[in-house]
């Protein structure tokens, strides 16, 4: 008898050249072989009665799991309030992002909990400078190896409540091949991991790889195995945006902010600070200040609009930070029912301080930018605008408007311009300037001078 290893069916036999001869035998991984009645050790500690049960979703438990603070604000704000014990996160970002810097300082706000720091990137003497320079350098436990039989040993030596995985691409175990860095290496580490993270309601943060595109690199299963997924994203030159694009404990629609200094990543607790750009005098033609929600808060963000002949014939749109989808359909909206043509126009959109909106109240903003830069009239100063567009030029209420309205206020902003319809118990306070379609808006903003 012959013993042979493979990741697939076989017909025949590769040594003696006979059909059908083979039989399948399964082998239990290195760290689950039983040690008897006795066993102490890692496979001891992880051998456990899995046997599902049947129940009614009408009697299965409420009980909200318990989550760990993890001391960083921002973290803790796009995650719903905290990690949950069981839960695990995977966080990608672009090299040099901050990854691994936002996970050592967490590692240090936590240090009073048991914290296991894994690296199969890095050495402890590489981890040991920059916990130096970041001021981090509390008591962590650190592994300096990728191998995964190694990270379960020492799991089930020093039990942790937190683990970070620095990173998930460099995970690798002699029992899923002989190459590391496969999908199925990291199918199966990421899986072991898990595996023992669930049953001893731990929590685990994997750092992730992007590719070029800015997707998470690596079977897309992972994201899929993980009960969180994190982007930390690049805005302008030291500024920092944390989102989530799946999240089983919470909303998708937070952010967090940071600011890359010296000393590592700072939080940002003043977004106006960040998002508004400050300047002497009237705004420049095409600027529109409009305050847009995000998660569980306002922002004050700049739009700004250029418009150029188009080169060529052939009218383009450019932007990163807003959907170019919605751009040119604004457009269009205003082109039927304002009069004002950019069909032959190259429209440039951007939002100062680099940040991404998505949410529908940047519509009608966006069309006073777009305006203003088509006619070169300026939007009047302390002036902010706030609401949905629909095709047929009417402007649609939006969420959070008393909210709006405070947070204009509160930056010095007298005067707001939104939709005349409201949505239940949001009646709008003194102040707010009501109009029913595009036209009425920029009648409203520019005065006679506007077309409508």
């Amino acid at each position: 008898m012959h013993l042979l290893r493979s990741s697939g069916a076989l017909g025949r036999c590769p040594q003696c050249g006979e059909w059908n001869t083979l039989v399948e035998e399964t082998r239990a991984p290195a760290g689950r072989a039983s040690q008897g009645s006795g066993g102490s050790g890692a496979a001891g500690g992880r051998e456990r009665d899995r046997r599902a049960r049947v129940e009614s979703v009408a009697t299965a438990s409420t009980d909200e799991a318990p989550r760990i603070e993890t001391g960083i604000g921002e973290l803790d704000r796009v995650l719903g309030g905290g990690v949950v014990s069981g839960a695990s996160v995977l966080l990608g970002g672009e090299p040099g992002i901050g990854k691994s810097t936002l996970m050592l300082q967490t590692a240090a706000a936590l240090a009073s909990r048991r914290v296991l720091y894994v690296s199969g990137e890095e050495s402890a003497r590489q981890i040991r400078l920059r916990a130096e320079r970041l001021g981090a350098t509390a008591d962590i436990d650190l592994l300096c190896d990728g191998d995964t039989a190694s990270i379960t040993r020492a799991l089930d030596e020093r039990a942790p409540e937190l683990i970070v995985i620095d990173s998930v691409q460099s995970l690798h175990s002699a029992e899923a091949g002989p190459y590391p860095g496969t999908v199925n290496q990291i199918k199966y580490s990421t899986y072991e991991i898990l595996d023992w993270v669930r049953a001893h309601d731990a929590a685990v943060f994997f750092v992730a790889h992007v590719t070029k595109e800015g997707s998470i690199a690596g079977p897309k299963v992972i994201e899929h195995m993980v009960d969180s997924v994190l982007y930390f994203e690049h805005a302008e030159e030291h500024l920092r945006i944390l989102r989530a694009s799946k999240n089983r404990f919470g909303s998708t629609d937070e952010i967090g902010l940071f600011a890359m200094e010296g000393q590592g990543l700072r939080e940002v607790t003043d977004p106006a600070s960040v998002f508004l750009v400050q300047r002497e005098g009237s705004l420049p033609a095409g600027v529109v200040v409009a305050p847009v929600y995000e998660g569980s808060r306002i922002l004050l963000v700049e739009i700004q609009a250029l418009t150029v002949p188009a080169k060529g014939g052939v009218s383009r749109t450019f932007s990163d930070r807003i959907d170019s989808r919605r751009i040119s359909r604004v457009a269009a909206v205003l082109e039927k029912h304002v009069g004002v043509s950019f069909s032959d126009q190259d429209i440039y959109v951007n939002v100062a301080g680099g940040i991404r909106i998505g949410e529908v109240g940047v519509e009608l903003p966006l069309a006073l930018a777009l305006y203003s830069a088509r006619t070169g009239m300026s939007v009047p100063t302390a002036t902010t605008v706030t609401g949905e567009i629909s095709l047929a030029g009417e402007i649609r209420p939006v969420a959070q408007l008393r909210r709006r309205l405070r947070a204009a206020r509160e930056m010095g902003y007298e005067r707001l311009v939104g939709p005349r319809r409201v949505r239940e118990g949001e009646a709008p306070e003194e102040g707010w300037v009501r109009v029913d379609s595009v036209s009425d808006c920029i009648k409203a903003v520019f005065g006679a001078g506007g077309r409508g």
